[in-house]
C-alpha cells in the first residue's frame, strides 16, 4: 500500500502541468453526465405533485437542454461532422435540438397549468431520450473511432458550458 501512495504521490508531482486537463472529462463522458443529469431531473418532474416544483424542476431542464444543445452545436458537432465527412447524423441530431427547443420555448417561464403543460414536458423528456439514445449509440462510437482529440474537445465543451451556465445564472 505505501508504494502505491508514493507511486501517486510522485506522479502527481511530475503531472502537475497536465493536473487542469486531467480534472477536464473528455468530450463524450461530459456529454454523457449531461445526459445523465437531465434524465434524472425528468424523472423528477414525473414524481413532481407541486406546481412549485414542477416548475422548478422545468427550470432547471430548460437550463441544462440548452446549454447542452448549444455546446454541441457550437463545438462538438461541427468536429464530428468533419471528422466523419458525416451527411446523416449531424443533420438530423440538429433538427431534434430544434424539436426539443420548440417546446422548451412553450413551456420555459409559463406556470404550470395542467395537462398541456405536464404532456409537453413529458414529450420533451421522450424526445430526448430518443436524441440520447442515438448520440449514446451512433454518433459517440464513431466519434471514438474517427480519432478526435476528445480530451481538448472537453476541454473547449466545459469551458464553453461554463461560460453559458454563467450567462444562465445572471438571466434568472
Amino acid at each position: 500500500m505505501p508504494s502505491s501512495s508514493t507511486g501517486t504521490a510522485s506522479r502527481k508531482t511530475t503531472t502537475r502541468r497536465t493536473a487542469a486537463k486531467s480534472k477536464t472529462p473528455d468530450a463524450i463522458s461530459l456529454l454523457r453526465a449531461d445526459h445523465k443529469e437531465v434524465s434524472a431531473l425528468f424523472e423528477q418532474f414525473e414524481k413532481a405533485r407541486s406546481t412549485a416544483k414542477k416548475q422548478q424542476l422545468v427550470e432547471q431542464i430548460c437550463i441544462a437542454l440548452t446549454v447542452h444543445a448549444q455546446i454541441e452545436e457550437e463545438i462538438f458537432y461541427p468536429e464530428v461532422q468533419a471528422a466523419l465527412k458525416d451527411k446523416e447524423l449531424v443533420p438530423e441530431a440538429k433538427v431534434e435540438h430544434q424539436s426539443i427547443k420548440d417546446l422548451i420555448a412553450a413551456v420555459e417561464g409559463v406556470a404550470p397549468d395542467g395537462e398541456d403543460y405536464d404532456a409537453k414536458v413529458t414529450v420533451m423528456g421522450e424526445w430526448v431520450k430518443h436524441h440520447v439514445k442515438e448520440e449514446q449509440n451512433e454518433m459517440f462510437p464513431k466519434a471514438k473511432k474517427a480519432g478526435l482529440d476528445l480530451a481538448e474537445l472537453g476541454e473547449r465543451l466545459q469551458q464553453r458550458k461554463d461560460e453559458l451556465m454563467a450567462e444562465q445564472q445572471m438571466k434568472h
